[in-house]
């Protein structure tokens, strides 16, 4: 998932559509700083945010997600054939091979959020035949916490029964708080191993520590709460 790429079709497609950040902002019922965001490929909308748009651009979420329009294949069947019946079959057969190459695959989606009442988090994690991607944004700290640490970072992890992996880690922040850090976090993962129908003895986590001028370290553990159903999005 090539964020800039994303956010440079976002930008093009709105300035097609005549609107301003703002009024696209109300439409989504967001800020104009978010729609920045995206389109300067500093953060991606999540999976909700993303059919919405589809509909207000009228353009396949697929074609959001990869950051450009899906190429458009002739269509053989509109070719008027006036010759003799072996050729019009050929014709046809033709046809019938261009719309299975060219017919998309489509998208599962099973949705992500916490269950830590410190902390709000959405995502989701995106699969078709040939790829799949984990998006988690936005973050929010929801505690009491202001302590400004000298440094912290986050990292997801995945855990099968005894055995623990390392899925990715985020950018690390200096000299911030929590809540101002975590809106600046952007985890995207792609390529993750798992199809949409194995994640019911999968328990996924975000782990978040907290480095503080004395080397304490406070360290919060965020459980991901990850939707048994797969929602297909053609």
């Amino acid at each position: 998932m090539n964020q800039e790429k994303i956010g440079e079709f976002l930008k093009k497609l709105r300035k097609d559509n005549k609107l301003t950040q703002a009024e696209l902002a109300e439409k989504l019922g967001v800020t104009y700083q978010a729609v920045s965001k995206w389109e300067n490929g500093k953060n991606v909308p999540d999976i909700a945010i993303i059919k919405e748009i589809s509909k207000i651009y009228n353009v396949n979420v697929d074609e959001i997600i990869s950051g450009e329009k899906t190429k458009k294949k002739l269509d053989k069947s509109s070719i008027i054939i006036s010759v003799c019946f072996g050729i019009v079959l050929l014709a046809m057969l033709i046809t019938i091979i261009v719309l299975s190459t060219t017919k998309k695959s489509g998208f599962d989606i099973k949705e992500i959020e916490a269950k830590c009442e410190n902390f709000k988090v959405s995502g989701s994690i995106v699969y078709n035949k040939s790829a799949s991607y984990i998006h988690l944004s936005p973050i929010t700290f929801c505690g009491t916490d202001d302590e400004v640490y000298s440094s912290i970072e986050c990292t997801l992890y995945e855990k099968t029964g005894d055995t623990i992996n390392k899925i990715s880690v985020c950018d690390e922040g200096y000299n911030v708080n929590l809540k101002d850090y975590l809106e600046e976090v952007k985890l995207h993962v792609d390529n993750y191993k798992h199809v949409c129908d194995n994640m019911d003895n999968i328990e996924i986590y975000l782990e978040i520590s907290a480095t503080n001028s004395e080397e304490k370290v406070t360290t919060y553990k965020v459980p991901l709460e990850v939707s048994k159903s797969c929602v297909k999005i053609k």
